[in-house]
């Protein structure tokens, strides 16, 4: 089971120092390559995805986030924190399962 993130520079450098390979995108068009190249590789079991990407592609994520069973796609806060209107990390987990943290 292998994780990739696609995002921007410094969080895949972030996760890059924990073992987690990744690709930089900062378009549209690395985005859906990036996420194509991922999801074509058969080891790879989770994809996490900065929301800003995930925006450059909702149609494609969108697919497999509610048509696919395989792989799992995340999205997380970049940086800069999580984009307007959308939950933290903390109010996702607390919501996925039932308690306050």
């Amino acid at each position: 089971m292998r994780y990739s993130i696609i995002g921007d520079e410094e969080t895949v450098l972030g996760f890059a120092i924990v073992g987690v390979l990744g690709k930089v995108a900062t378009n549209a068009e690395e985005a859906l390559r990036a996420f194509q190249d991922i999801v074509a590789d058969k080891e790879t079991s989770i994809v996490i995805v900065t929301e800003r990407v995930a925006d450059m592609i909702r149609p494609t994520v969108d697919r497999y986030v509610f048509r696919e069973s395989f792989p799992l796609v995340v999205e997380i806060p970049d940086r800069h924190g999580p984009m307007p209107n959308r939950p933290s990390v903390k109010e996702m987990v607390n919501t996925a399962i039932g308690l306050k943290l």
